[in-house]
C-alpha cells in the first residue's frame, strides 16, 4: 500500500502531458510591414494576426483599457512592436511578446524577441517599462498608465512613424524634419 501511495504521489508530481498547452503564434520578419498600413488610434499603431479579431483588437485600442485578444499588434515606431501570444504563453508580460526590429526600404529584420528580455535601443528593458502600466491597461503604456515617460517628445514619434522606411516613401520629410531625423540616429550611434 505505502509502494502505491507513493507512486501515485510521484505521478502527480509529473506535469500533465495531455495538458492543453498553447503553441506560441508563428511571427517572422514578414508579420512587420508599413505600420501605416495598420489601425492609427490616437498615437499608435494597431493591428491583429487574424483578421477576424482586428475589431476586437480596436475596440480595446479605443477604449483606452481592458485585455487585448491574442494576436494584436501595438506599435509605436517602427522599431518596436509588441504582440499579445495565446493566453498562459508567457504570465510575466501578461502574454506580450517584445519585438526589436531593424527596417529598412527592403523590409524588416527581428534583431531581438522575447518576453522578459528585450532591450531597446534606447537601453531600456521593454517589460521593464510596461510592466508599470496599471493593470487595467494590459501593459500599454500612455500618459498616465504609469509608465515611464518615452524620451521622444510626441511630434518625433509622429515623425518616426510617417517615415517608416518600408512604406515607400510615402512622406517626405522637410529639411527641418530631415535635421531632427538625423540628430536623433546620430544619438542611437
Amino acid at each position: 500500500m505505502k509502494r502505491l501511495f507513493t507512486l501515485l504521489i510521484g505521478l502527480c508530481l509529473i506535469p500533465n502531458l495531455n495538458a492543453d498547452t498553447k503553441t506560441p503564434l508563428q511571427i517572422n520578419a514578414e508579420t512587420f510591414q508599413c505600420m501605416l498600413d495598420m489601425t492609427k488610434v490616437r498615437h499608435f499603431y494597431i493591428g491583429n494576426l487574424d483578421q477576424t479579431k482586428l475589431e476586437a483588437t480596436k475596440a480595446v485600442a479605443e477604449a483606452g483599457q481592458g485585455e487585448y485578444p491574442e494576436g494584436s499588434i501595438v506599435q509605436l515606431v517602427p522599431s518596436e512592436v509588441m504582440v499579445k501570444q495565446p493566453k498562459g504563453t508567457s504570465p510575466a508580460t501578461k502574454d506580450w511578446e517584445f519585438f526589436e526590429l531593424t527596417v529598412s526600404p527592403a523590409g524588416t529584420d527581428i534583431h531581438k524577441r522575447g518576453y522578459t528580455d528585450v532591450i531597446n535601443r534606447f537601453g531600456g528593458n521593454c517589460l521593464g517599462c510596461h510592466i508599470k502600466a496599471k493593470p487595467e491597461f494590459d501593459l500599454i503604456c500612455e500618459q498616465g498608465h504609469g509608465c515611464d515617460p518615452i524620451p521622444l517628445p510626441r511630434s518625433v514619434i509622429a515623425l518616426l512613424q510617417k517615415t517608416d522606411p518600408r512604406c515607400g516613401g510615402r512622406y517626405t520629410p522637410t529639411p527641418e524634419e530631415m535635421q531632427i531625423l538625423k540628430q536623433l540616429q546620430a544619438s542611437l550611434n
